[in-house]
């Protein structure tokens, strides 16, 4: 997951969703996303130190689940709501995987401890607070006036 949350920052950043001139900074030698790279190190270690390794499975776990769900559902919607886009790969059996793959990840979400989700939540919240006080008003969609258009469908 170390490798793939600089990436995820530096789409981002790309999106404007986080600042660029700091998630966007690709090293000239490596042609990596060095700063992320080097935060992301750093906020592991310390979640590393200080929490315990039951909680940190936990949460990357209903993380992980969560976003399994966020995915499974958009492909849902969007069949629904834009059939003819050309797609790069199929999905099999739509709506059958989808559905099924929502089913069998909130399954293991609930077996997962309360406590859990209260942490969720509040990652979720301060999730919110930076897509409400910098993305939403950053991102290249608001700069070309898309983003209303995407907020009514």
């Amino acid at each position: 997951m170390m490798l793939s949350q600089p990436r995820v920052l530096l789409a981002m950043a790309r999106d404007g969703l986080v600042p660029t001139s700091f998630f966007g900074a690709i090293h000239d030698k490596f042609r990596t996303p060095w700063k992320a790279t080097i935060l992301t190190g750093v906020f592991v270690a310390a979640m590393a130190a200080f929490l315990p390794l039951r909680i940190l499975a936990e949460l990357t776990n209903i993380g992980t689940l969560l976003a399994f769900v966020i995915v499974c559902t958009a492909v849902l919607i969007m069949r629904r709501t834009n059939p003819d886009a050309e797609r790069p790969f199929r999905a099999p059996f739509v709506p059958l995987v989808p559905i099924l793959g929502i089913l069998s990840c909130l399954l293991l979400m609930f077996s997962l401890p309360v406590e859990n989700w209260y942490r969720l939540f509040i990652w979720l919240g301060l999730g919110f607070i930076i897509y409400f006080g910098y993305g939403r008003h950053n991102s290249v969609m608001a700069k070309f006036g898309q983003l209303k258009l995407v907020s009514r469908l």
